[in-house]
């Protein structure tokens, strides 16, 4: 079992910056990929990013590409999502999820642990 605990969300304006945290604990974190998704209000959860279990293997949505950077500290059993130039479109509630194995998959059915989620709402 892997619980994840996300941080990091809070109201900013275009153009600004907000990192988000995921801090997992349980199994080891250092077996699983990372992703990111995020849900806007009467839409499906998407695809934000993810990152395989090394740090090496990175994937994002065309979408957030050039502005995200996901990242993981194993030492700290964490993962992060630097995001810039936020746009309001990126406003949405964001999780952190967790599936067992080395690389990034982009459909959230191939994910088994999931955060509780932080509201992130840009402002035009």
């Amino acid at each position: 079992q892997v619980q994840l605990v996300e941080s990091g969300g809070g109201l900013v304006q275009a153009g600004g910056s907000l990192r988000l945290s995921c801090a997992a604990s349980g199994r080891t974190f250092s077996s699983y990929a990372m992703g990111w998704f995020r849900q806007a209000p009467g839409k499906e959860r998407e695809f934000v990013a993810a990152i395989g279990w090394t740090g090496t293997n990175t994937g994002y949505a065309d979408s957030v590409k050039g502005r995200f950077t996901i990242s993981r500290d194993r030492a700290k059993n964490t993962v992060y999502l630097q995001m810039n130039s936020l746009k309001p479109e990126d406003t949405a509630v964001y999780y952190c999820a967790a599936r067992g194995g080395a690389y990034v998959r982009w459909s959230p059915d191939e994910y088994d642990y999931w955060g509780q989620g932080t509201q992130v709402t840009v402002s035009s």
